[in-house]
């Protein structure tokens, strides 16, 4: 059963937008929140940003702060995280997770508190 599937990945130059989309199944995007993470290569992965699906509070990452937004379509249980501005350094597979815990209505950006992922969607900025 895909729980959660990611798309919109692909190759951009420097300072360009990319939007990428998290579909989620039924069950899945029920759970309080869902998250877009990073990982590159010799790197820990990265909580950027969280939502709470229920609610819409949102968290990010210092990192992101300002370039990159989360946002929901509950019509079409979506996620999806508009990346603007980005850099070579913003250049990773990107990934979606579902979690079943919110903090007081807030989403963690700690993977460890995540329970599904998708497959992950490769995102690569040149110089």
């Amino acid at each position: 059963q895909v729980r959660l599937l990611e798309s919109g990945g692909g190759s951009v130059q420097d300072g360009g937008s990319l939007r990428l989309s998290c579909a989620a199944s039924e069950d899945t995007y029920r759970t309080y929140c869902m998250g877009w993470f990073r990982q590159s290569q010799g790197k820990e992965r990265e909580g950027l940003a969280a939502l709470n699906t229920r609610e819409g509070a949102t968290q990010y990452a210092d990192s992101v702060q300002g370039r990159f937004t989360i946002a929901r379509d509950n019509a079409k249980r979506t996620v999806h995280l508009q990346m603007n501005s980005l850099k070579p350094e913003d250049t990773a597979m990107y990934y979606c997770a579902a979690s079943r815990t919110a903090y007081g209505g807030f989403c963690s950006l700690v993977d460890s508190l995540y329970d599904f992922w998708g497959q992950g969607t490769q995102v690569i900025v040149s110089s």
